[in-house]
């Protein structure tokens, strides 16, 4: 018996619906923003303003998959072991939940969730809050923060425009 070789090709590239999730994958990784060629143009010494620049809302989605353990971010979505966080920017600190029992270490820090504010949380919560309940230990790049922000603004009833960051 002879062989065909339209026959024996691999099995994957005979069906159309198994090659598009794979191209996708493979152009995925290919295209995958790894932060280095935002960090160059940020220059030695950025300020909040210029990384907040360059900020990129989708991987601050992505990296929101840490919070999403113990925060919400639907509205209307309620809390878990920490607050709710849609709409948390530009309302006052331990305020955006109801139901939520704020420390007393975050009731007293007082003022408003300014990106500026939303960063330094982010560099390091228990620094800002002293006894705060949050264990997380903070995202130490200051990139992933400014991402994880313009995500966080994206998610409130007025979208991005809400929640300019001041320079």
């Amino acid at each position: 018996m002879l062989c065909c070789p339209l026959r024996t090709r691999p099995r994957i590239l005979s069906r159309p619906a198994h090659v598009a999730p794979l191209a996708l994958i493979l152009l995925a990784t290919a295209c995958s923003d790894d932060g280095q060629e935002r960090r160059r143009s940020l220059g030695e010494t950025p300020t909040f303003a210029d990384v907040m620049r360059v900020a990129d809302a989708e991987r601050g989605g992505r990296l929101f998959g840490q919070c999403a353990a113990c925060h919400t971010i639907s509205p209307g979505a309620g809390d878990r072991n920490g607050p709710g966080l849609y709409d948390v920017l530009g309302k006052p600190v331990a305020s955006n939940s109801r139901r939520y029992g704020y420390t007393g270490a975050l009731r007293s820090l007082g003022g408003t969730w300014t990106p500026e504010r939303m960063d330094l949380w982010l560099s390091a919560p228990a620094k800002l809050a002293p006894g705060t309940s949050m264990s997380f230990r903070g995202l130490p790049d200051p990139l992933d923060r400014a991402d994880l922000i313009a995500y966080l603004r994206t998610q409130s009833s007025g979208g991005a425009e809400a929640h300019p960051s001041r320079p």
